[in-house]
């Protein structure tokens, strides 16, 4: 699911569960590479997890709030707080080994 800055607080910050946000952009060959493996995630962990998108092209502010300067990054988030991320095209064992560290 795609967000806003207009819904992200209430998705993410607010989410009794952790939260994986994946900032990315539509010219961003890697991040096209990970996308479905991001929502492969999402699928399997449904109901234990959230992930969401942000295009850092059409939310530039939530981009500087978080300090993106790299795409694609993972944030991964608990409880409102950012506990862990990852920069750059990783395999999905690597992603859901930072996810687990969540749960």
């Amino acid at each position: 699911m795609d967000l806003k800055k207009e819904n992200f607080d209430q998705e993410v910050l607010h989410s009794e569960q952790p939260v994986i946000v994946d900032f990315w952009a539509e010219w961003c060959v890697p991040c096209k590479a990970l996308s479905p493996t991001v929502e492969e995630i999402g699928t399997e962990f449904a109901g234990k997890a959230k992930v969401f998108k942000v295009n850092v092209d059409d939310e530039t502010e939530l981009q500087m709030k978080y300090g993106i300067m790299s795409i694609p990054t993972l944030k991964f988030f608990k409880n409102g707080q950012i506990v862990g991320e990852i920069v750059g095209a990783y395999p999905k064992a690597t992603i859901v080994a930072e996810l687990n560290k969540h749960l």
